[in-house]
């Protein structure tokens, strides 16, 4: 079911400083920051070769990323995002299998302007999982 893993979100407190740690002492392209107002967060992705970090920051009082930064305040990693092919058999597969899938269980738009669900770490090793519909 799942494919490539397309990045892993940390939660920053200050994303111009995680952005400069990734662009000025790594070496990595790194993106304009983005407002996903319907997400509640301001992203910036880091390029890496085989993979992207998304550096993630509370867009928001409401945000969900509010709470995560209040137990980290110094940030630390918040999901990881896997590729599928069709993510409503995705999740008609996961509901069938017992997963939690979270919000109404349908998908949103993500920060690629593609499809996406999150999974409840409970079911996924304390683990928050993104599932990201691609192309084939």
């Amino acid at each position: 079911m799942i494919g490539k893993l397309n990045h892993v979100a940390i939660a920053v407190p200050d994303l111009e400083a995680a952005a400069a740690v990734y662009r000025d002492t790594l070496g990595a392209a790194v993106s304009a920051p983005a407002p996903l107002p319907e997400q509640g967060v301001t992203t910036v992705f880091v390029e890496l070769p085989n993979s992207k970090i998304e550096l993630i920051h509370p867009l928001g009082d409401a945000s969900p990323i509010e709470k995560f930064l209040e137990r980290n305040p110094k940030g630390g990693i918040h999901h990881v995002c896997y590729e599928v092919q069709d993510i409503n058999a995705a999740i008609q597969g996961l509901a069938a299998a017992g997963m939690t899938v979270l919000g109404d269980g349908r998908p949103s738009i993500g920060a690629h302007g593609l499809p996406v669900v999150f999974l409840h770490p409970k079911d996924f090793c304390g683990t928050l999982v993104e599932l990201e519909e691609v192309a084939a």
